[in-house]
């Protein structure tokens, strides 16, 4: 019985698991391109561009959508269970919710394992893609699109206005276009004037403009002087091509972002925050033997000079045993030895704190790999109690529980990650800092749970609320006959 009883639970679960992981990394990916559509728009990428792009951000976005899909999918599970009044038939059976919770305890250590595999090595060569490709988009051009009667500057060396374009795309009138010469001869831009004429792009990627009775005008001849030739070519028939090669998606090569902390696994992290520890305490120890170098007075810390401020009486301190013709001197070498010393630590300090930035950075990426995966587990915990105590199916109340627990555990990690950069907590504080706070409520609504409570219940608070009106009504008769008893 306990067997088919696992089986039952598990294909339970699955059915809304699968749907709501779907569901979740859908949202989370369109949230993705809300925040990032400004970089994208204009760009005339193409269909297997974007499309790549899509599965490198799906596949960056497993490990947050998971933990919302347990939480989800095991409120959704027992809630249905609950409303269905299985749950009374199992615990009247003599099954105990933790025994019940087992199977899908089991499930959710697997997904567990699963989502630490997929953040750890195949989450960095996902993000390395996706940073590579995101970088390329970004810094590329905006496709060629010349509109009419606007000046379009994206041609590097060349404005072009276009008075009127035909419905066909091609036919252009009224053509102005200004070159910037390669000659040094050159005095100002050459100017080619066109009545009508045709547009076309070619398979090679070039822009070619074959213009109508028009005319080019170039001014040559030497610069600040009155020696210039101008000159006014007229024309039937020109043909005159551009470049457009700097309009493709130029791709970079992997490499250049191969030593982020967001593409190393836990093995290359922990190699790196070594290296970055040892590279700050040597960096401590340079900056100590470079102030004792520049410190000229501790090797003078125990010489006579006491015993001589003792036997004279007017000396109060080792400035009162300094000549009055020297102290001139002697001050304003120790005010520019202590400058120098300061502008030193000021640089050093910048470099110091950079390299301590980098350093939480690993560290936080170290971090993430663990509580994104134990995440999964303790929304389980949450989610398993809190559906056997609503009792509610469907995706109505349980997806407001779960948005909201949700929330509760995304703020956290966002603000541990932010007091992890801003040095304000630890890196075990920070990171952990939800898995503190929600372990806890995961474990007071298991004991809930165990125990039939109604905190969900919204008639045990309106007996509640009707015996505190009852209490209110008995202490005001007793007040009220208090009063009347002296008479």
């Amino acid at each position: 019985m306990i067997k088919k009883l696992d089986k039952l639970i598990v294909q339970s679960f699955v059915g809304p698991f699968i749907a709501t992981f779907f569901i979740t990394l859908f949202v989370l990916v369109l949230q993705f391109f809300w925040l990032w559509i400004d970089d994208f728009v204009g760009k005339g990428l193409d269909t297997i561009t974007i499309a790549k792009f899509i599965v490198y951000v799906s596949a960056t976005l497993i490990p947050l959508a998971l933990p919302l899909a347990v939480l989800l999918s095991s409120i959704m599970t027992f809630g249905n269970l609950g409303e269905r009044f299985e749950l009374v038939a199992i615990k009247s059976a003599g099954i105990s919710l933790l025994r019940f919770m087992m199977p899908l305890f089991v499930v959710c250590i697997f997904i567990c394992g699963i989502s630490f595999l997929f953040n750890n090595y195949i989450n960095p060569v996902v993000n390395l893609k996706m940073q590579t490709l995101r970088y390329d988009i970004i810094v590329a051009k905006p496709a060629f699109d010349i509109k009419e009667g606007v000046f379009y500057d994206k041609i590097d060396g060349y404005v072009i206005k276009i008075g009127k374009k035909e419905k066909d795309n091609s036919t252009i009138e009224n053509v102005i276009i200004y070159e910037q010469p390669t000659s040094a001869n050159s005095l100002q831009d050459n100017i080619i004037i066109a009545d009508k004429g045709k547009m076309r792009v070619t398979p090679d990627n070039f822009l070619e403009f074959d213009l109508q009775n028009g005319s080019l005008y170039q001014e040559t001849g030497q610069h600040m002087t009155t020696n210039t030739e101008y000159i006014r070519v007229g024309f039937k028939y020109y043909r005159k091509v551009f470049d457009l090669s700097s309009f493709k998606l130029s791709r970079s090569n992997d490499n250049t972002f191969k030593n982020n902390y967001q593409m190393l696994n836990i093995r290359q992290l922990s190699i790196t925050i070594d290296s970055l520890k040892k590279k700050d305490n040597e960096y401590i120890n340079s900056t100590n033997n470079s102030m004792q170098l520049q410190l000229s007075f501790p090797k003078y810390l125990d010489s006579n000079w006491k015993i001589n401020a003792q036997q004279n009486s007017k000396a109060k301190s080792f400035k009162d045993l300094i000549p009055d013709s020297v102290q001139s001197a002697v001050n304003n070498r120790g005010s520019s030895v202590v400058n120098s010393i300061r502008n030193t630590f000021d640089q050093n300090d910048l470099v110091f704190t950079s390299e301590q930035k980098e350093l939480r950075l690993h560290q936080i990426a170290w971090h993430e790999k663990l509580t994104m995966s134990l995440a999964c587990l303790v929304l389980f915990l949450i989610g398993a109690p809190l559906g056997s105590i609503i009792r509610k199916g469907g995706v109505g109340l349980p997806l407001v529980f779960a948005v909201v627990f949700f929330v509760i555990f995304y703020l956290l990690n966002n603000y541990g990650t932010k007091f992890v950069k801003q040095d304000v907590l630890t890196p075990i504080g920070g990171m952990w800092m939800a898995t503190y706070i929600l372990l806890p409520i995961g474990i007071f609504l298991t004991y809930k749970a165990l125990h039939d409570s109604q905190i969900f219940n919204k008639e045990s608070y309106s007996r509640a609320l009707k015996r505190i009106k009852l209490l209110w009504q008995r202490l005001q008769n007793k007040s009220g006959a208090d009063h009347q008893s002296p008479a």
